[in-house]
């Protein structure tokens, strides 16, 4: 490759992410509409294979190490509220296949048979021990096994419900050609869901005013995963969640 076809493919590539940019921000585009040829990331070496490598590594040596941390809050919520300890409702996966999420339970039994699938702000179905679980993110824990089974990642969209993901169309579709994951672009914006859906029509809210935007950066995170992508995101998110458990601990109230 010449000097010049470098310097054109490097041109290309920045064109492409500034177009990208430009219809993720703009309110007349749906998720669906953003142009497919944008959404690159997603093809590459890194997602398709290194990246499940690296999630399996990881996520067994934090098993290891938090295996004493899973079976306390194992018991606190079994002291609290009984059995099961884990929440394992399906959602959407990797290349559109189903798969059931490892969650530590922080609602009462059969809460979605109670409410909605939308959890609103102080929704009654939390119990108490779920209540500290969901505000320092101790749940988010058992996904480890999640991880380890394949069907997720450290990294990638939020595992969304069936009754949305099939629905998409588009460009939407290519959100399953990353697997699913603890924390991404949307996870860091809607740190504090439950504050922004409110406490009543919380699916409702839900629906018209977060899903379309959630789509769109799960789009976003298709379209530039990487490496150092996912480095990024990391550390964003952990930054959140300290701020998040500071104000849980020291009762500040989060912005």
């Amino acid at each position: 490759m010449t000097a010049f076809q470098s310097q054109s493919k490097h041109s290309q590539r920045k064109a492409d992410r500034e177009l990208l940019e430009r219809q993720l921000k703009d309110d007349t585009i749906t998720a669906d509409q953003i142009s497919p040829e944008l959404v690159t990331g997603c093809r590459g070496i890194y997602n398709r294979v290194v990246k499940r490598g690296m999630d399996f590594v990881l996520a067994l040596i934090l098993f290891i190490i938090t295996l004493p941390i899973l079976l306390l809050i194992a018991a606190l919520i079994a002291a609290d509220s009984g059995f099961p300890v884990f929440y394992r409702a399906q959602r959407g996966g990797y290349r559109q296949k189903p798969f059931r999420i490892f969650k530590f339970r922080t609602m009462v039994k059969n809460a979605d048979k109670i409410g909605g699938g939308t959890t609103a702000l102080n929704d009654s179905r939390i119990t108490r021990v779920g209540a500290f679980l969901r505000k320092t993110k101790l749940d988010e824990f058992a996904n480890l096994l999640s991880i380890l089974a394949g069907n997720m990642s450290f990294i990638g969209p939020r595992p969304e419900l069936l009754q949305y993901t099939r629905q998409y169309k588009g460009t939407e579709l290519m959100i399953h050609e990353v697997r699913p994951g603890i924390t991404d672009y949307s996870s860091i914006e809607f740190i504090n869901l439950d504050e922004i859906v409110g406490g009543s029509n919380a699916d409702e809210m839900y629906e018209k005013h977060v899903l379309p935007k959630k789509n769109k950066l799960r789009v976003k995170y298709a379209a530039t995963v990487s490496f150092w992508t996912d480095c990024r995101l990391f550390f964003l998110t952990v930054g959140k969640v300290l701020e998040k458990m500071a104000g849980t601990v020291f009762g500040r109230k989060q912005a």
